[in-house]
Order: C-alpha cells, then sequence, then structure tokens
C-alpha cells in the first residue's frame, strides 16, 4: 500500500492450472475457473484463536479502492479474459470486512459496475456483526454471505472466538434465519475443524440443531496450523465422521480441500511471513 503496509490476497485456480505452492505458474497452463481471495484490512481485530491473522492485531481499514485493486492486479498478473474464464471473489482474507462495511460495499459496487463481476460471483464472509448483518440483507446489489461459526455453543465459541461474547450465537442464529435469501440462495456456515476441541459426535450433533430451519451449506475445513496456534488439525476421519453426522440430518456438507498450505496462503494463514 501507499503506506508501507502489506497485505495478502490469494489467487486459487481451479481445473489442470497449476496450485499454489505445486511448482507451476497458473497463468501459464488452462484452468477452469479460480477465485481470488481479498483481504479488507491491514490485520483483523476479531481475535479468533486459530487463525494467524489474528496474531497481527488490526493496523487499519483497506479503502475500496485498495480492495478492488487487489483484485485488478491479480487479474493483470494471471492474464484473465473475464469473457471467457470464470473467476469468483471471496472477501475472506485479512481482516473482517463488516468492520470496514463502508468501504467494502464500495468495493462491491466498484467491481460490479466498473470491473463487470456479477455479485453472484461474490461472497463475503463475517465472524458475526451482527448489525451489518441487517445491513447487508437491505443492500440492493450485495454478495453471497458466509458466517463463520466454529464452535456448537456459546462456551466454547467465546473461547476461541470472542467476538461471541459481544454477539453470541442466539443472536446470531436468530440474524441468520431473518436473513432475506434470494431465490436458490443459501448462507454459508463454514466450520474450522480442532482437533479434540471441536469436532466431537456430540458437536456435530448441536451443528445439526443450530442450523435447522436455515437454507444453508455447511464448509468444513480442517485447522491449518501455524506458528503460535495452539490447536491441532484433527485426523481425516474424525473430519469425515463429523462430515457424516450432518449428511445424515440432510444438511448439505463439504469438506475444504486445503490448499496453499505449504506457502502459508490457506484459510487462516494470512499474515506477512516474509519481509
Amino acid at each position: 500500500m501507499a503506506d508501507g503496509e502489506t497485505v495478502e490476497t490469494v489467487w486459487m485456480p481451479e481445473g489442470d492450472g497449476g496450485e499454489a505452492g505445486d511448482g507451476t505458474e497458473a497463468g501459464d497452463s488452462e484452468w477452469n475457473r479460480a477465485t481470488i481471495c481479498v483481504s479488507s484490512q491491514v490485520g483483523c481485530a476479531v481475535n479468533c484463536q486459530f487463525c494467524l491473522t489474528a496474531l497481527l492485531g488490526v493496523k487499519r481499514n483497506l479503502s475500496a479502492g485498495e480492495m478492488v485493486g487487489q483484485v485488478i492486479a491479480v487479474l493483470n498478473e494471471r492474464q484473465v479474459d473475464l469473457e471467457r474464464q470464470r473467476v469468483n471473489i471471496v472477501f475472506m482474507g485479512m481482516g473482517e470486512p463488516f468492520l470496514n462495511y463502508p468501504q467494502f460495499m464500495k468495493a462491491v459496487r466498484l467491481l460490479v459496475e466498473g470491473v463487470g463481476f456479477p455479485e453472484s460471483r461474490m461472497t463475503v464472509s463475517t465472524s458475526g456483526i451482527i448489525p451489518r448483518i441487517h445491513d447487508f440483507g437491505a443492500e440492493p446489489v450485495r454478495p453471497k454471505l458466509a458466517i463463520s461459526l466454529n464452535a456448537s455453543n456459546n462456551e466454547l465459541r467465546s473461547r476461541i472466538m470472542p467476538i461471541n461474547k459481544k454477539w453470541n450465537l442466539e443472536m446470531l442464529m436468530q440474524a441468520a434465519r431473518d436473513f432475506p435469501l434470494r431465490n436458490r440462495e443459501r448462507i454459508t456456515f463454514e466450520y474450522v475443524l480442532l482437533d479434540q476441541v471441536n469436532d466431537s459426535a456430540e458437536q456435530a450433533r448441536e451443528v445439526v440443531e443450530l442450523v435447522r430451519g436455515v437454507r444453508c451449506k455447511v464448509n468444513l475445513i480442517a485447522l491449518n496450523p501455524g506458528p503460535g496456534i495452539e490447536f491441532g488439525t484433527p485426523a481425516e476421519k474424525r473430519v469425515l465422521a463429523f462430515q457424516n453426522m450432518l449428511a445424515k440430518a440432510g444438511i448439505p456438507v463439504f469438506v475444504r480441500r486445503p490448499r496453499g498450505r505449504d506457502i502459508y496462503a490457506a484459510c487462516g494463514q494470512l499474515k506477512r511471513t516474509v519481509a
């Protein structure tokens, strides 16, 4: 940035192209579609205990131009043809977008009106800033909504996500139920699985009850580890057991494939690790 601060933006190609850390350049081979993960703040104030970005604290908000600039920089570097190639945008990088709400929404409008990205190809993730969830639902142009859930009860969620002490699970789930979904739209609940912490069968059953009645899907993410993070990554069998319990209850549930762990580019790992 102009003041010397830095943020990280992640390019995730899918299909035949190279992936982060595999030694190939995605721009040099064909890919079917890709996702750009955009940061909204320098650092983050939410302090989720399993996320490397939290160790930075928050330094400042990004401007709408700085958010759009990340997208443009990646499109130029990867030589993307938006008329021929499908690209999605997720505001899931460094920072909490809903704590930088006016600039985030301005960036969305710039991407739609100025760059030509359909709002249907954008998603924003929030840790649960309840007033902004209500504001977001009233926006005439908006991305899809994802909510970082990560725990099945208030005691545990407050321990690993301190934001829950201000806006608890009851408030969060009520906001999700009240959210005005468009035709065929679902809320995405993201759930980072921490070994022996939030990944038990009982906790899976609690998640089923939490999301009951919400038109949603659940993305499970086995913890991407990092220095200074006290939690462990669960074994695959625990991840699959958790997924099976949700699936048996009729909930669309997916396990997010880890990508970029080796270069600290995976979900929850975005923190500058080089000078």
